[in-house]
């Protein structure tokens, strides 16, 4: 952990350094210095990413304990100047920081502590610079895997039943065997243990593969490859090894291969595949003779399969079903026999607890297969899948380590950070991103920010396979993802080892053992809550709750005992009142809780000036209106105000260089004044929402919509207008001089009742691509749209509404991929040219007018007849068979609203 601790410490002296630009100090000079080393190490990092060496990995716990102890010093220094001068403002801190280099930091920290970490910063790089940072010489030798996890014997190995693969192996033997005649790539990518490589020897042997092929041959890459020994692996199969191949050169090695593949019909597996590099080298030895050769690849990494060939046929290895677990594992335990009864229900909860992976119902077969077959026993496995697996087979954690090794050190700390998550929880990406941010992992781009960053490792690591994709939106936006609970496993196990996490439940032990003092992450999972008293020093930098049952509790009258916090997460959990606590933990990045309480926010919530996320929520279903008060104004680290219900009051007497430059989120405002003066204040805004109460004696004009367009930076924008009466949204209709700023691509709107006359203030939108209009946001009988709107619309949404005649043809919406329609009674059909749109792929309807189904279905026919068997009509007529967001969702041509 290394690397996160690296950019945190970087992050945290940049601070420094920017609020202390005018001043030219001894101190400045020497944190700049510190400043420098730190870079360096980063360097030296990213330049070692594969080289996992004994020598190396000691030298990198070196450096993460250096990083860790500076980092704390630096913190408890900010810190207890917040504490002992709490009227100081951001900057004026942080200048004060730039002395504990040369002042006592508290009563423990003395300035020699600092400049003992220096020093060891100093022996460190000294050993870095001499460190040879060549990685492949320090790597084990290549294929020293055991043959079940895919050595180059693996091609004649055939052990493995080949349970739930059949549909696999009948479309890869057609694509094996049939057109097209050139050189074609096949690739297989999955996780580790998911069955690449069992599909890839079950192919290899089939009967009607060696009929077909005249020469077959299989090499296995592994992390540490190297070329001469696959072409020593391929030679061997095609039977062109001579006794002097080891006098040969890797450039005479490579012509025997291709003399020995030339003019043949051959079958080549490239087995375990991680780099691109090791596809570079060698492609250019297998000659392409238009005969219908073919090569299979397989890996965990997507962009390695990607990059083989443009037009290569890659299939993602899926999970299996929990029937064809079921069947695995049966016929792992009993073979060709019968499972008696009494343990069928048993076995089937174990098959089920693998969550599909096929090598954990291997290891869990091979156990049962040898132990006594009793309930009891195999009650005490069903409950304990995970724990089991990875205590009894140190070969199932090695191969899934595998995956962990390989990874660069700047996502190893995101990956790790899984683990805080309990088993099975499904997890928000953006709050996923924020928690990211907040613990200080990312490091910024040139031109880039840390959110964007933050959604490229994300999306690297599901291309690596190591997590999982569980909901995304029209345009294949990871909306949820979550992590195999033995790939989590392997998080907390890797996680404690660096001193980088500990969870808590009730087998741990609540007095702290002397282990977890050193932890930088704490994740406390419970069926209730439990208070967590800071009686001890702990370094702890997150604390997150993930409670089954949500209840109320008390944070303890002193949190000094948690004095670096950054990330404070407990949406699991409900307070009575907002717990005015956290406000001693000045280091607090990241903020997440539920209070039951009708009090509003204390406007000394500004004191905690490090703070990028607030997301507070009421335990109410209808909570009262709350006050944001001013003070918010003067946090200029904030990022992200997500609320409910709350009214946010206009800034008095702040000074606008310290406004919310930062302010990305803000959510939920109720009756929010758009004063082109406010707007100001918060000009890098990107998602907005806003709700307003009508009352008929408060003037729309009041809320000044139309400076809305100030908003340049806006992105997405939910408006949301409700009404004491049904009847008042259609006699105090929004005001049609509404207007909304060009980089938007979401629009929500709610009970607007505009007319259908005034939509191209919306259509004419260059950039919007999301448009949902609920309960009447538009009203009339007739909505005809123009010619050159919606030019990138790809979602539309029309909800509750008195439409009747919809006149559109496919020019209007050229982009369209999803329509849905909700309680749209009166709607008489939907326009048939809407069919035509050949971007057009679903078309949901739930509580719709009888005749406007019958048009749908129409629609769908008319087009199937054309060809089109990819667009798809939905028919909803009950709430039990709507549930948007429900089910796997890995493919990008789903969408959930």
């Amino acid at each position: 952990m290394a690397h996160a601790a690296l950019v945190s410490l970087a992050q945290t002296l940049e601070q420094i350094l920017n609020a202390n630009q005018s001043q030219v100090l001894d101190e400045d000079i020497r944190i700049r210095s510190f400043h420098e080393k730190v870079s360096f190490f980063l360097l030296f990092l990213e330049d070692s990413s594969q080289n996992n060496s004994e020598a190396f990995r000691s030298l990198e716990g070196r450096i993460r304990d250096a990083t860790y102890k500076a980092q704390d010093i630096v913190d408890s220094g900010i810190s207890n100047q917040v504490r002992v001068r709490p009227k100081f403002s951001f900057i004026s801190f942080f200048w004060k920081i730039t002395s504990a280099f040369n002042h006592n930091l508290n009563h423990d920290l003395k300035h020699d502590e600092l400049e003992k970490v220096i020093e060891e910063f100093d022996s460190i790089s000294q050993e870095a610079l001499k460190m040879d940072r060549n990685p492949i010489e320090d790597l084990p030798p290549r294929n020293s895997l055991p043959a079940s996890a895919g050595s180059s014997k693996s091609g004649s190995n055939n052990e493995t039943p080949m349970v739930g693969f059949d549909d696999y192996l009948i479309r890869i033997k057609d694509q094996l065997t049939g057109p097209p005649s050139k050189l074609e790539i096949i690739s297989f990518v999955g996780m580790g243990g998911i069955g690449k490589t069992t599909l890839a020897r079950n192919v290899y042997n089939d009967s009607l593969i060696v009929y077909y092929f005249d020469t077959r041959a299989w090499t296995t890459v592994s992390q540490c490859y190297s070329v001469r020994g696959m072409l020593t692996d391929l030679l061997n199969f095609t039977r062109h090894l001579s006794h002097e191949s080891d006098r040969k050169s890797i450039e005479e090695l490579a012509e025997s291969l291709y003399k020995s593949l030339k003019g043949r019909r051959y079958l080549i597996v490239m087995d375990d595949v991680w780099d691109i590099n090791a596809w570079e080298q060698v492609k250019r030895f297998f000659p392409d003779d238009n005969n219908g050769s073919r090569i299979i690849l397989t890996t965990r990494q997507t962009d390695v399969a990607i990059y083989a060939k443009s037009f290569s046929r890659i299939h993602i290895i899926s999970f299996l079903s929990v029937q064809q677990s079921w069947n695995l594992l049966r016929e792992k335990v009993f073979g060709v026999e019968c499972c008696p009864p009494q343990l069928e229900v048993i076995g089937r909860t174990i098959a089920a607890n693998c969550k599909g992976l096929p090598l954990a119902l291997v290891v869990i077969g091979g156990l049962l297969y040898k132990a006594k077959r009793t309930p009891y026993y195999w009650n005490h496995i069903a409950e304990n899948v995970s724990s089991t697996i990875t205590r009894s087979d140190d070969e199932f954690m090695e191969i899934l380590s595998l995956s962990y090794n390989h990874l660069p050190h700047h996502l190893r700390a995101c990956f790790l950070y899984m683990g805080v998550f309990p088993e099975d929880h499904e997890i928000c990406v953006s709050h996923l991103i924020k928690l990211w941010v907040a613990t200080g992992f990312i490091k910024p781009g040139r031109s880039k920010g840390l959110e964007e960053v933050a959604k490229q490792y994300l999306e690297d690591l599901i291309d690596r396979n190591l997590i999982l994709v569980r909901k995304r939106s029209y345009n294949g936006e990871i909306k949820t993802c979550s992590i195999h609970d033995l790939m989590r496993d392997l998080c907390v196990r890797k996680a404690q080892e660096e001193k980088f996490l500990q969870v808590l439940n009730w087998n741990a032990d609540w007095s702290y053992p002397e282990s977890t003092y050193n932890v930088r992450h704490l994740s406390i999972h419970l069926d209730s809550p439990y208070t967590v008293e800071g009686k001890h020093d702990l370094l702890a930098h997150s604390l997150l709750y993930f409670c089954r049952r949500g209840s109320n509790t008390l944070l303890p009258s002193s949190t000094i005992g948690f004095r670096l916090l950054r990330v404070f997460a407990a949406l699991s959990i409900r307070f009575n009142d907002f717990p005015m606590q956290i406000l001693e933990l000045v280091k607090l990045r990241y903020i997440a809780l539920i209070y039951v309480g009708d009090g509003n926010l204390p406007a000394s919530i500004s004191k905690l000036c490090n703070l990028q996320t607030l997301i507070i929520y009421r335990g109410h279903i209808k909570p009262r209106i709350a006050t944001i008060p001013s003070e918010i104004w003067k946090m200029p680290w904030l990022r992200h105000l997500l609320l409910d219900r709350s009214i946010l009051a206009c800034p008095s007497g702040v000074n606008k260089s310290v406004i919310l430059q930062s302010l990305q989120t803000l959510s939920q405002i109720t009756n929010f004044r758009c004063n082109k003066e406010v707007l100001e204040m918060i000009p890098n805004l990107k998602k907005l929402v806003i709700s307003y109460y009508h009352d008929s004696q408060t003037k729309w004009s009041s809320y000044c919509f139309e400076n809305l367009v100030h908003l340049q930076q806006l992105e997405d924008l939910k408006c949301l207008f409700i009404a004491k009466s049904y009847y008042m949204t259609f006699l105090c209709p929004l005001p049609v001089n509404l207007a909304f700023p060009p980089k938007l691509k979401k629009l929500t709107l709610s009970g607007c009742g505009i007319s259908w006359k005034n939509m191209t203030i919306v259509g004419s939108l260059p950039n919007l691509e999301v448009l949902k209009l609920k309960d009447h946001a538009f009203e009339g009988p007739v909505w005809e749209t123009n010619e050159g709107e919606f030019c990138k619309l790809k979602f539309l949404l029309i909800e509750r509404t008195h439409l009747e005649n919809w006149k559109a043809s496919k020019t209007h919406f050229p982009s369209l991929q999803c329509l849905s329609l909700r309680y749209c009674y009166k709607l008489v059909e939907i326009p048939s040219g809407i069919g035509e749109i050949p971007t057009l792929q679903v078309i949901r309807l739930y509580e719709c007018c009888p005749s406007a189904v019958i048009s749908a279905e129409l629609i769908q026919e008319e087009q199937q007849s054309f060809g089109n068997d990819v667009l798809q009509v939905c028919i909803y007529s009950s709430k039990e068979d709507y549930e948007p967001g429900q089910g796997s969702t890995l493919h990008k041509s789903t969408w959930w609203y």
